[in-house]
């Protein structure tokens, strides 16, 4: 997570100083697969394309996102594009090319999913609070969910949703201000009811149902944490607890995904890699940029893992442009797999 510059956006007011999260082939002769260290393996990703280059208006590109439409095409965001240049994309993974899905004139879209209660796409835009729908087709935008929560504005980070359709989004308000105002937020589907379920967070962040769709876990950015939140079952919270803390260094927690067998896939913002752990926060794995590659690439957001497979997509950015990386997941894909 960093402090973004953003520069006003043609046809939208001057946005100001936001915080945003972060929100080829693999280089000749660098290890296939795994490797076993201390404890743990390290997991080299192989380069698959680069999507994006640093914005002219913006002086950034930052993917996130990544989910799996139902034709097995990738969806991604760019959070710091601006009007005009995709803000959504569509990429065949196997054909390594990619189109524009959409674009708008104000939008700051730092995750995306796929509703299981209509099929459309969600959109959140940290910079508005706003919750926005697409069809599956990037036609028919829609605002899904605006306006104060409790009497308080989001920043609504990355999203997840339930078997029903009913949305759970990390609220990482007050980031700029440096308080642990942030907020995990329910949303039902229709977008009419909204309920807080934690408060008083450290820059929440990444969030993903566990396996059994039983709680959930989120990251906390500024603290470099991962919690669980047991859910009752009826919409609100059986209880919560600190699950995991992360030994990032200068690195910090940013999105979640979570396979079949309830392992997390940890992205880090400030390295270009990610921490996997298992459901009882032993580290099983860092999946990483081989070392040459990794110049000029800063963080590893997010990661979608192919539904029924193990391969896995994370969205890789920095000042050498936005990239998609693949690597063996330890675990088949999932719904939890994608985007959360």
């Amino acid at each position: 997570m960093r402090r973004l510059p953003i520069r006003p956006l043609a046809g939208a007011a001057t946005i100001g100083v936001l915080t945003l999260t972060g929100c080829g082939t693999q280089t000749a002769g660098a290890p296939q697969g795994p490797e076993t260290t201390t404890g743990e393996r390290t997991v080299r990703a192989q380069q698959v394309m680069r999507l994006t280059e640093v914005h002219e208006q913006t002086g950034m590109t930052l993917l996130e996102g990544p989910v799996f439409d139902e034709d097995g095409k990738l969806l991604v965001v760019d959070v710091t594009a601006p009007a005009g240049e995709p803000k959504v994309l569509r990429v065949n993974v196997r054909k390594k090319t990619s189109r524009p899905v959409h674009t708008d004139a104000r939008g700051a879209y730092t995750s995306a999913q796929i509703s299981p209660h209509d099929g459309r796409i969600y959109l959140t835009d940290f910079a508005h609070g706003d919750i926005v729908s697409l069809a599956a087709d990037g036609s028919d935008p829609r605002t899904f969910f605006s306006g104060e929560v409790d009497g308080s504005p989001m920043n609504p980070d990355d999203l997840a949703f339930d078997r029903e359709g009913n949305l759970y989004l990390s609220d990482s308000r007050g980031m700029s201000e440096g308080e642990a105002k942030g907020r995990v937020v329910r949303i039902d589907r229709e977008g009419k009811g909204a309920t807080v379920l934690a408060d008083g967070l450290a820059s929440p962040n990444g969030i993903s149902f566990d396996a059994a769709y039983r709680g959930l876990w989120f990251s906390e950015l500024t603290q470099n944490r991962i919690n669980y939140l047991l859910l009752d079952g009826k919409g609100g919270v059986a209880s919560r607890h600190t699950a995991i803390r992360v030994d990032g260094g200068i690195a910090q927690t940013d999105s979640i995904a979570v396979d079949a067998d309830g392992n997390l896939y940890q992205g880090l913002h400030g390295r270009p890699a990610m921490a996997v752990y298992d459901r009882y926060g032993e580290r099983l794995a860092t999946v990483e940029v081989p070392g040459r590659a990794a110049g000029g690439l800063e963080s590893a957001t997010n990661v979608a893992i192919t539904p029924g497979g193990t391969k896995a997509y994370m969205t890789v950015s920095g000042p050498g442009g936005g990239y998609l990386y693949s690597f063996d997941a330890l675990a088949k894909g999932i719904r939890q797999s994608n985007g959360g």
